[in-house]
């Protein structure tokens, strides 16, 4: 999996995001604090949007696009804080080998 975060993304960088997740997400994203970015296979996508939205208080939206390697990515945001508590419990229980 490969990981980035975004602290106060710019507004282009939102309409991007915008555009690649269509209505899939209805929060008002220019109030957005960070987007924190996850690629990897879908199996490991779909648990690790889950750890992050139980962990703490994150929306995660999957963004559209089309890779030749089946990689998916996840959009995470929120706050920072909570944005950076997501990232970090996903890396840890995917090193832990629980849940990943």
């Amino acid at each position: 999996m490969e990981f980035r975060i975004i602290k106060s993304p710019s507004a282009g960088t939102i309409d991007i995001l915008k555009r690649r997740m269509g209505n899939d997400i209805n929060k008002n994203l220019d109030l957005i604090e960070a987007v924190g970015l996850v690629q990897g296979r879908m199996i490991d996508m779909i648990c690790a949007a889950d750890i992050a939205e139980k962990a703490v208080s994150v929306t995660v939206a999957d963004v559209k696009g089309s890779c030749p390697q089946n990689m998916i990515l996840l959009a995470i945001f929120g706050d920072t804080a909570s944005v950076e508590a997501a990232i970090q419990k996903i890396k840890q229980k995917s090193e832990e080998g629980r849940a990943l």
